[in-house]
């Protein structure tokens, strides 16, 4: 289908699938781990969180959004009990900002020391 705009990850890593795709000024995100780029991931689920959203927002920027413009965002926790201190890291990120949509839901089988997951579906600017 012509008018779509596949986006690969910035580090060139290869995976089988792309970092984001754009049509019709929908941008879709995919799902962002709180690995950062030497590899690691932050032990408390506060940093984990705000890892998401450093990574979040690089493909959200690299296809012409930003956190203000994101129509839907779901957020996959492995456990809900820790909800208040992902919630309380996720409101001090929007800061001012409107709130989107937002499903939060509870998984099993992260890898590794992963406790978040989050994907995005925002407007180009």
């Amino acid at each position: 289908m012509s008018g779509i705009q596949r986006r690969w990850h910035e580090d060139g890593k290869p995976r089988p699938y792309t970092a984001s795709a754009t049509f019709g000024g929908v941008v879709w995100a995919c799902g962002q781990v709180p690995t950062r780029a030497d590899g690691s991931t932050p032990e408390s689920l506060r940093d984990q969180v705000n890892v998401v959203f450093d990574n979040l927002e690089k493909v959200l920027a690299d296809a012409g959004a930003d956190l203000s413009s994101i129509l839907k965002i779901t957020v996959f926790l492995a456990n809900l009990d820790e909800f208040d201190e992902y919630n309380s890291a996720y409101l001090a990120r929007f800061g001012d900002l409107t709130l989107p949509p937002r499903t939060t839901v509870e998984v099993a089988r992260f890898r590794g020391e992963k406790r978040i997951e989050m994907d995005a579906v925002a407007a180009t600017k």
